[in-house]
């Protein structure tokens, strides 16, 4: 059987909406049909060329960075043998010419796939956003664009929410919980592909690949859709994610934003500065302080201070209007060891 998320008509969501009834939800939303208008979504609908011709009239000359590959890698960027190097070229070039490479693979077998991720159109689309607006989020969240042939990304999770709008072709998402993690035999995570860790399992196409016993047994509870243009997905933070694009050109506008946060602190700094100060220290006392995180930070059996008045609950009172600021101010003083 395949799971599916949940799925909603985009074009019925106001930002009020999408906050109350998607984003608070923490799951994964399709929002079918939300970005269909958009004038890019008609130019690829029209042809190839329309796609580039459309993109090129914004283009500010800004260099990006491509991603190249041979045919026999049947565009799945990975890594190396024994998980040394990259099984892909990295190309400095400028965004029409990337676009080119990809319109010219469309007519040779023999033709390197070709990958362009993660550029923010405020720097080499200027008046892109604009043309194609997003109407379920703040206007000071910039949209990023990827572009390529047909391709695999492996499995992978980002620290901010995400909007993933598909404008050409077709994708299709494999998702998994964030908290399958231990199941999934995640890579090293300051030696990847793009900046986030891959689950080397969920990534794996065959048996040859590697023998992952933890993962068969959460296979099945994998999440998958298939999204074509004009539609989106909504995804929280920390979702694993694979992403195929399955037609000879794709292209995808996502907007990364942090819906809950309080303050300029993500909560990935956090971890890893409990890497550094917990994570080696004997298996009792670590049990010790993941109790003490669960009384003050996850709050598993409620308010820690609700014992007592408000008034007296202190730096433990609500972060806003002022100890957010006074808890930054007192960690930024023991960091500096002062």
């Amino acid at each position: 059987m395949t799971l599916s998320p949940k799925e909603i008509a985009g074009r019925d969501l106001s930002r009020e909406r999408f906050q109350r009834e998607v984003v608070e939800g923490c799951q994964p939303v399709v929002l079918r049909g939300l970005v269909a208008d958009w004038p890019v979504v008609q130019a690829a609908l029209a042809a190839p060329p329309r796609l580039q011709d459309y993109l090129s009239a914004f283009d500010a000359g800004t260099r990006v960075e491509a991603y190249l590959g041979s045919p026999a890698i049947a565009g799945k960027y990975y890594y190396g043998r024994e998980l040394k190097g990259f099984n892909f070229e990295r190309r400095m070039m400028k965004l029409p010419d990337a676009l080119q490479l990809m319109e010219e693979a469309l007519e040779r077998s023999d033709a390197p796939s070709v990958y362009v991720g993660s550029v923010p159109t405020g720097e080499a689309l200027p008046g892109f956003a604009a043309a194609n607006p997003m109407p379920l989020l703040a206007p000071g969240v910039g949209p990023r664009i990827w572009l390529g042939t047909r391709s695999n990304v492996s499995c992978h999770h980002d620290t901010f929410d995400n909007i993933a709008c598909v404008i050409a072709g077709r994708r299709r998402f494999t998702l998994f919980a964030p908290d399958l993690i231990g199941r999934l035999y995640v890579g090293p995570i300051d030696n990847t592909m793009a900046g986030a860790p891959v689950s080397l399992a969920a990534s794996a196409d065959g048996p040859e690949e590697g023998d992952f016993p933890l993962f068969e047994a959460i296979r099945g509870q994998a999440l998958r859709v298939e999204l074509q243009p004009g539609d989106a997905l909504y995804l929280p933070k920390l979702w694993w994610h694979k992403v195929e694009s399955l037609a000879p050109l794709n292209g995808l506008v996502n907007y990364w934003w942090d819906a809950f946060s309080a303050g300029p602190d993500a909560p990935y700094t956090s971890m890893l500065l409990a890497m550094i100060a917990i994570a080696e220290r004997p298996l009792a006392e670590r049990q010790a302080w993941k109790a003490f995180f669960d009384h003050y930070v996850f709050r598993t059996s409620g308010h820690p201070l609700a014992h007592l008045p408000p008034e007296q609950h202190g730096l433990l009172g609500p972060l806003k209007p002022e100890n957010y600021a006074r808890i930054r101010a007192r960690v930024l003083h023991m960091l500096r060891g002062v």
